[in-house]
């Protein structure tokens, strides 16, 4: 289904925003717009991780959907996919929905594992797959029930957070930035020239007692005007910033730190532009981020737990808070694949036929090499004995 081609229709945007209940969808908005618009890297941070509702609340305005890009384009399609849905649906699962909504729009939720329950189902009938979403109707374990040519099999849609494999948790990371930039502010008042702060954080930093702790350690570092600060669980080292070309061009230090310090690294910039002095703090965990372990991790629960094993069994996985770096190295180096293809050789997986990933990339329509083919990066696994059933072939081949 291509999305990117769906008409915006003012009505229907109308009609999801009463499906979520207007009061709610309105406070839910005024909500994330207070700490989209913070000028904090958390507050920024606010708005990639509610870029859905904040898309859908742009397009209120007639002039923004005139005008809707391909991406926005998807967001308004999979809205509309919502109220069909809803139409189609008894009082009872009906409630059930409006229930999966209201639990998207809470606390630090999105709508996006609603939108990626809708795309899937989107994505099979397209395939020729006659869908029915069990999940709502029946209270099945498995969201949706796939039929082609007799053949049947049960899908079950997870949204696995890359939190959940970082050793260094994003939104921790947030924090602690806002809490130091005041500082460094008074600080480079006071000290002009460029610096670069490199922290080693042997066991990563999951909590905000581990923030408290780093940001106490790093105001300790400025005020005794120290080069390093070392202890077991991080590593200090304030240095002059030397970097090519970065005394020419500002513009560039972003990409120029993310050369050098990789991929994995957590950075922030803080300037004083009246001076040109700059500011740049890089965090490493002592592990490598381990994204595809959490995502099999999750795999071998919901085949456990949501299958029946009676039909087989897909898992469609979407792994949010990936930035496109992330989302393409995970695929090139193949670490998703590797990891899902061991998952495969485990008793855990003895109900899956196949296992598809996507993430924001394909749910906003971006093309490869930021977004996967087709849509989804697809595994089937051999050892199932409907791993070369020719009706259940487009849902389970895997990825050319």
């Amino acid at each position: 289904m291509p999305f990117a081609d769906h008409r915006p229709d003012p009505a229907e945007l109308a009609r999801f925003r009463a499906l979520c209940g207007d009061s709610r969808w309105t406070r839910r908005l005024s909500e994330i717009g207070r700490r989209a618009a913070a000028a904090s890297l958390a507050g920024r941070a606010a708005q990639q991780r509610h870029a859905l509702e904040l898309v859908l609340a742009r397009l209120t305005d007639p002039r923004a959907l005139a005008k809707a890009t391909p991406a926005e384009r998807c967001v308004t399609a999979f809205a509309a996919e919502a109220v069909k849905l809803a139409d189609t649906l008894p009082a009872a699962p009906r409630k059930r929905l409006r229930a999966r909504i209201e639990a998207g729009l809470t606390g630090e939720a999105t709508l996006v594992p609603l939108f990626h329950l809708l795309r899937t189902a989107a994505l099979h009938r397209a395939r020729g797959f006659e869908v029915a979403f069990t999940g709502l109707a029946e209270e099945t374990p498995w969201d949706l029930t796939i039929s082609r040519d007799g053949r049947t099999a049960e899908v079950a849609c997870e949204t696995v957070s890359a939190e959940e494999g970082r050793q260094v948790h994003r939104g921790d990371w947030c924090a602690l930035v806002d809490r130091v930039n005041p500082e460094l502010q008074t600080w480079l008042a006071a000290h002009p020239g460029r610096y670069l702060l490199k922290m080693t954080l042997p066991d990563g930093m999951v909590s905000d007692a581990q923030v408290a702790e780093l940001h106490r350690r790093i105001s300790a570092l400025l005020a005794a005007e120290k080069r390093q600060d070392a202890g077991a669980d991080a590593v200090l080292k304030l240095d002059p910033l030397v970097l090519a070309g970065a005394q020419a061009a500002m513009r560039g230090l972003p990409g120029q730190l993310r050369a050098q310090f990789g991929e994995e690294a957590h950075l922030a910039v803080t300037s004083a532009p009246d001076s040109g002095s700059v500011f740049v703090m890089a965090a490493r965990a002592g592990r490598e981020n381990a994204i595809a372990t959490a995502a099999t991790r999750r795999m071998a629960e919901a085949a456990e737990s949501r299958l029946s094993g009676t039909h087989p069994g897909i898992l469609a996985v979407f792994l949010d808070d990936l930035d496109r770096i992330e989302w393409r190295s995970l695929r090139e180096r193949m670490e998703l694949e590797g990891a899902t293809r061991r998952w495969m050789t485990e008793a855990s997986a003895r109900r899956v036929v196949a296992v598809a990933c996507s993430s924001r990339m394909e749910m906003f329509g971006i093309a490869p090499p930021d977004g996967a083919p087709e849509g989804e990066l697809r595994f089937r696994n051999p050892s199932h004995p409907a791993a070369k059933c020719p009706a259940l072939g487009p849902a389970i081949l895997s990825s050319p």
